[in-house]
């Protein structure tokens, strides 16, 4: 478990499966996704999740914001991308619940992702992409420090839905985070 000034990241619980599945079946949340998520599949996701986790020894935790499931954010080995140079790769990623949104919960959660990777797991370098759209997403990786790659960006090509879809890439290196104290 960890803990920032507002929320706390941990492991994943039982009681946090409605609240995910609710989260995943919102459209709003899910809009630069390729389709929300049934109950169903959101569970199945946590799974995935969860197993990663005691494979890696980091990924994905469960947000709480005074108490309260808010999403997740966290480090995730990420497999190859079929016309990307820099998959396999450890990604950051968030996804919050819309109560949570606007309040720098994603950013706060990120940055903390990030601290993990490189100072616990001694990461050389950390990713995040989004499509080219999202522009909520893109805000947070300038807010944690990461920086722009156009000459990694991409068309996504396995993903049904995503096929073709435009995604703009973010990096940082650990030592950059360590020159300024992210």
């Amino acid at each position: 478990m960890y803990r920032t000034a507002r929320l706390v990241l941990r492991g994943w619980r039982e009681e946090d499966l409605d609240p995910f599945a609710a989260l995943c079946a919102d459209v709003d949340v899910m809009e630069f996704f390729p389709s929300t998520l049934s109950a169903d599949e959101s569970e199945a996701m946590v799974n995935r999740i969860s197993q990663r986790m005691n494979d890696d020894g980091f990924g994905l935790w469960a947000i709480e914001v005074d108490g309260a499931f808010a999403g997740f954010t966290g480090l995730n080995s990420a497999a190859s991308i079929e016309g990307t140079s820099f998959t396999p790769c450890v990604e950051v990623g968030w996804r919050l619940a819309k109560w949570a949104w606007g309040k720098g919960y994603a950013s706060e959660a990120a940055r903390e992702s990030l601290r993990i990777g490189f100072e616990e797991h001694q990461l050389h370098s950390i990713f995040s992409w989004t499509t080219q759209s999202n522009a909520r997403s893109e805000s947070v990786m300038r807010h944690i420090g990461m920086a722009r790659r156009p000459d990694l960006d991409f068309d996504h090509p396995n993903t049904p839905n995503w096929w073709g879809q435009p995604h703009i890439v973010y990096s940082l290196e650990r030592s950059a985070w360590a020159e300024y104290g992210m």
